[in-house]
């Protein structure tokens, strides 16, 4: 979703908020969501939305305004929130693109699709996909979107070749790292559908929305990464051509399903025998020269990372629930956890907004880099700002140079 992350969302500028456009932007989802009139997925998308800018702390709402507590997620992330008594599809409003309808529409459908997702039984959270990030995994990333983009740009048996093609690469890459088939699988579910559903939603034809994932499965790769975020072109490619083989596919697909495997089966096919073979049909050589280089980039960004974040003094903060994170750059520590490079959570523990963070791999902590100053209200690091709840000090840590935030054994 580009939601309690951002995903690939460009950097925002905040504005306050124009309630004229707003308004206009709310009937044009209004009207999206009443062409579809259920249609899609057997229930109807409309429903709460509300746009937010975190620095003006201005809003617009489709409906009157609850009078429980803004959530203070509000501005900071396109997410479904909670907020008095209904589940609100809520969008950071500078990404929120005036001079261009279709994405405008994409956006909105997504997020509201994310809003009655439960409902759906279509919930599946994965791992992080950190092998996508590598070499070899981008490389058959990238083959396979290469593959997908031929057969929406086709017909017949070159349709049919291309799509026999983009399972073989899927198939090489899911091969060669333990529990990437389950981790691909979950994203595409949860973020994937919505893309797909965004996709269609805003398109006013089948042609229109196959351009539109041609478009996206064009530009994705020029994207820093892909980890958590390859499912948004892969989702919508493998939904589109779904629609094409298995009309009514969205009626009878289950959490625990998979979408190329779907398609598989619907086609009546069988993935290509040599993947190495058909990448040559694909530019495989030039891409693969190129992901070696930037694997060079990738692994001296890497080591520049883990001196900040790993070998150098931190501090160690708990995770904290409800995090906002941008996932755009992300970059993953091997062993260690993910760097984020826009992260804000309000916890137990204080308020943390941060331009580099660490998580480490099982979610429970967050590192920042020292060493920081503090005033006793607030404490600061190179990026990181820590606003401490009543209670909770900066104590030692458990290496020499390192520090916790910790709750006083005197309260």
């Amino acid at each position: 979703m580009l939601a309690a992350c951002l995903g690939a969302a460009p950097v925002v500028v905040q504005a306050q908020i124009d309630q004229e456009r707003a308004h206009r932007y709310f009937a044009e989802a209004d009207s999206l969501c009443e062409r579809d009139g259920g249609r899609l997925w057997g229930i109807s998308l409309c429903g709460p939305m509300v746009f937010a800018d975190a620095a003006t702390q201005s809003i617009a709402t489709n409906r009157e305004e609850p009078e429980a507590k803004r959530p203070a997620a509000f501005g900071y992330a396109n997410a479904p929130v909670d907020w008095g008594e209904e589940r609100w599809a809520a969008f950071v409003w500078a990404m929120i693109r005036e001079a261009d309808k279709q994405s405008r529409g994409r956006l909105l459908m997504h997020e509201l699709f994310h809003r009655i997702q439960p409902q759906l039984g279509l919930m599946a959270m994965g791992q992080p996909n950190d092998h996508l990030d590598t070499l070899v995994g981008r490389y058959w990333m990238q083959l396979e979107w290469r593959a997908l983009l031929r057969a929406l740009d086709q017909s017949g048996s070159t349709r049919v070749d291309a799509i026999r093609d983009a399972l073989a690469f899927r198939s090489a890459r899911r091969a060669a790292f333990p529990g990437a088939a389950e981790n691909e699988r979950a994203d595409e579910i949860r973020e994937g559908l919505a893309q797909y559903t965004g996709t269609v939603l805003a398109a006013s034809s089948t042609v229109d929305a196959t351009a539109d994932v041609i478009h996206q499965l064009t530009e994705y790769p020029n994207n820093p990464t892909f980890v958590r975020t390859f499912s948004y072109p892969s989702g919508a490619a493998y939904g589109v051509l779904l629609d094409a083989v298995s009309p009514g596919w969205t009626r009878r697909i289950k959490s625990s399903d998979d979408l190329g495997q779907l398609l598989l089966q619907a086609a009546e096919i069988i993935p290509s025998e040599d993947a190495d073979a058909a990448a040559q049909r694909y530019g495989g050589s030039a891409l693969w020269s190129a992901e070696e280089r930037r694997d060079a980039e990738r692994k001296a960004r890497v080591a520049e990372l883990r001196r900040r974040f790993v070998d150098g003094p931190v501090l160690i903060v708990p995770r904290g629930r409800g995090a906002v994170v941008n996932t755009t750059g992300a970059t993953p520590i091997p062993g260690e956890g993910t760097v984020f490079f826009e992260y804000r959570v309000t916890a137990e523990w204080g308020i943390l907004e941060s331009t580099g963070i660490l998580q480490s791999d099982d979610g429970a902590t967050l590192r920042l880099p020292a060493p920081f100053q503090s005033d006793g209200a607030v404490i600061k690091g190179e990026g990181w700002t820590i606003t401490p709840a009543p209670g909770w000090l900066v104590r030692p840590g458990p290496r020499t140079g390192d520090f916790q935030i910790v709750i006083s054994p005197h309260p």
